[in-house]
């Protein structure tokens, strides 16, 4: 008896052992594979007694593996994967495809719409009535391939690029034209890089060249001076004539009438203003003493030259 006893704990035992090792080291957790292939549809009911005694047709029997094998070996060759949905006429993508037991593909989401508004489970394409579906994954995996040799081509077009703009900056090419075009790039390249090299101050250089012109400008103003002679009472009288001669009894400044006692009498039918002056310059050109004297002290240089024909001068008031 207590033999007996010992034997039932031990096969206890043993059986809670086996059931404990049997959940810790093989859990019952749902396997989740995204690139699996599954069938869709659910199990089949049980036969029924009549059915198993042959009295009441028993229901076809899902594919095997092999069968579905041999279908989608079918579908590959007529290349169903490769094409659009039937149903939305879109590409497959990513989203999940099924494959029929008839060998056509659809979209997951476009055969249960159409299965939910037909209310009859019928092939959209072969009418084929009581079909089985299957999930697979063949037009994702075409769709990684098309990406992924999408960018290989893109990465392998930027590396020949690249690497043939590099060869062609140290190769000179054969073709008369290119090889011109390449030794021009290579000259300008030389010449940039000598520019960026090279320190220069604009403003600097704009001052400079200022300079060097007053300067110049007051050596030919010293030149003009030390030539052009005081005149003499009868070269006043002779500048005088040339004036009256010109005929023009304007100021060329305040561009007002001119009038003197020593003038004709053309230039006295004016009326100018009482207490202005006239100055006779040795250029023969012919000012009211005002407004020449505000010329000359408006003006920037030691000794002006003329308004009009800007020639150094002696002046004379008549």
């Amino acid at each position: 008896m207590l033999n007996l006893w010992s034997n039932n704990v031990v096969f206890t035992s043993l059986a809670i052992y086996d059931h404990i090792t049997s959940t810790l080291l093989h859990p019952n957790f749902p396997i989740s594979d995204p690139l699996g292939e599954y069938v869709l549809d659910s199990a089949p009911p049980p036969l029924t007694l009549a059915q198993k005694l042959g009295l009441v047709a028993s229901p076809a029997p899902g594919l095997t593996e092999g069968e579905w094998r041999q279908v989608k070996a079918r579908s590959i060759q007529q290349g169903e994967s490769g094409q659009p949905c039937a149903i939305c006429r879109e590409e497959f993508l990513l989203q999940p495809q099924v494959l029929l037991s008839c060998s056509h593909v659809f979209h997951k989401t476009c055969l249960q719409a159409f299965e939910r508004f037909s209310r009859r489970k019928c092939c959209p394409m072969c009418r084929k009535e009581q079909y089985e579906t299957r999930v697979i994954h063949d037009a994702a995996q075409l769709f990684r391939h098309k990406c992924a040799t999408r960018i290989q081509a893109y990465w392998r077009g930027y590396a020949t690029r690249k690497r043939f703009a590099i060869l062609r900056k140290y190769s000179s090419p054969q073709d008369k034209h290119q090889r011109r075009k390449f030794f021009e790039e290579k000259l300008q390249e030389l010449n940039d890089s000598f520019v960026r090299y090279c320190h220069t101050d604009t403003e600097a250089f704009l001052r400079d060249i200022n300079h060097s012109l007053s300067s110049s400008r007051r050596v030919f103003q010293q030149l003009e001076r030390k030539c052009v002679s005081e005149p003499q009472e009868s070269d006043w009288q002779r500048i005088q004539s040339q004036v009256i001669q010109r005929d023009v009894w304007d100021c060329p400044i305040c561009l007002t009438a001119l009038c003197s006692p020593g003038l004709p009498a053309e230039a006295e039918t004016s009326q100018p203003p009482r207490g202005r002056r006239l100055v006779l310059l040795s250029c023969s050109h012919l000012f009211h003493q005002p407004c020449l004297e505000a010329f000359e002290a408006f003006s920037i240089q030691t000794r002006p030259p003329c308004p009009l024909c800007r020639s150094a001068y002696h002046k004379k008031r008549i």
